[in-house]
């Protein structure tokens, strides 16, 4: 399938960080209502349009009014997270008989990488060739130091975020490293399909039967069956069906913010979500090579921030879809493994975001 017309890549000034290292904003249009924004700080994006049922364009993502000021960096907010995405319990691991000391940023954890993961970091951004099937793609690389946050070993990161004719947006992600170190990359989309309004009416299918349980702190302490509980979403559930119940999950959570294992029927990408709006058709699935999937309601969303629409944000405003492996899989390497990478591997993740609309 060729280039439609009009597809392309443009690039405009967008701003500059708190050193002075200016910040660019980069627009892919695969020519077919598919534009998607993105700027050097975080690889953060800051607009997805893509129509609705009645081929209006809309903007399905939240991003904020002032990214690029230094109270909101490191809030994670659209951008790509590691080294480490999700919660490593006490600030610390171990890894080949050596301890590792993080900073805390989440009580006693370390989340996204700590304060200064790679949602807050500077990446450069590349143009690409067209593809032969008419994708158009960017780069972005980062270099981050032995040492980073605590973690082991000079890592070198790639991430591809590619436009497809298809209606997909790919991100492609890879890793390399001179040391043994932990690896876990994802990116923090908050998701309103309506292009406004809140996301709690959203409906949500998960191919998942298993969910993590966690305990006060949010790490995860066993795996339990999703069955009779407000984490069965094998079938599309709106998301506030079950939102206030008192489970006990709910109520540490302040609502949904746990991990779900996919169902795996076989290696490479399989289906992991589908969210719908009914109120516009607009459709999401969501296919990746990662394990899990954390599904996080914006349930910390408490009007301290303003979106790029000029709106304060609140709680299901928007709703995250992470795909990852496992919180804390560094404290659990036998039974969690893959996130361990060591000198002469590259680490590797896919997820595809595809876009439709329902009638």
């Amino acid at each position: 399938m060729s280039a439609a017309a009009g597809a392309g890549i443009t690039r405009r000034p967008f701003g500059r960080l708190a050193d002075g290292q200016p910040v660019d904003e980069v627009t892919l249009d695969n020519g077919r209502g598919l534009v998607l924004s993105a700027v050097n700080l975080g690889g953060a994006v800051t607009s997805l349009q893509c129509p609705d049922r009645h081929r209006r364009p809309g903007n399905v993502v939240l991003a904020l009014a002032a990214p690029c000021d230094e109270r909101h960096v490191g809030r994670n907010f659209g951008t790509l997270v590691g080294r480490y995405a999700n919660r490593i319990a006490g600030a610390c691991f171990t890894l080949d008989g050596q301890p590792h000391v993080l900073p805390a940023n989440d009580g006693t954890n370390t989340l996204h990488g700590g304060p200064a993961g790679f949602g807050a970091r500077w990446w450069s951004i590349d143009e690409l060739p067209p593809q032969a099937d008419g994708s158009i793609a960017v780069e972005l690389g980062l270099c981050s130091d032995d040492g980073d946050q605590g973690f082991p070993g000079r890592l070198e990161v790639k991430v591809r975020y590619t436009l497809t004719p298809a209606q997909e947006w790919r991100i492609d992600y890879q890793a390399r490293s001179d040391r043994a170190t932990v690896v876990n990359l994802t990116h923090h989309a908050y998701w309103n399909l309506a292009g406004g309004g809140s996301a709690l009416g959203h409906r949500l299918m998960l191919a998942a039967s298993r969910y993590a349980a966690v305990d006060a702190r949010l790490v995860p302490l066993r795996y339990d069956s999703v069955d009779g509980t407000p984490f069965d979403f094998r079938r599309l559930r709106e998301v506030a069906e079950r939102l206030r119940d008192d489970h006990e999950q709910i109520v540490l959570a302040h609502g949904y913010d746990h991990h779900w294992v996919i169902d795996r029927p076989a290696p490479g990408l399989v289906p992991a979500a589908r969210l719908e709006d009914p109120l516009s058709g607009r459709v999401l699935e969501i296919e990746t090579t990662e394990p899990g999937l954390q599904f996080y309601s914006g349930n910390f969303l408490d009007g301290s921030l303003v979106s790029r629409a000029g709106r304060t944000l609140r709680q299901g405003d928007g709703l995250c879809l992470e795909t990852q492996h496992a919180p804390d899989a560094p404290h659990r390497a036998d039974e969690l493994p893959g996130v361990t990478l060591r000198p002469g591997q590259t680490w590797r993740s896919t997820t595809v975001h595809r876009f439709g609309v329902v009638a």
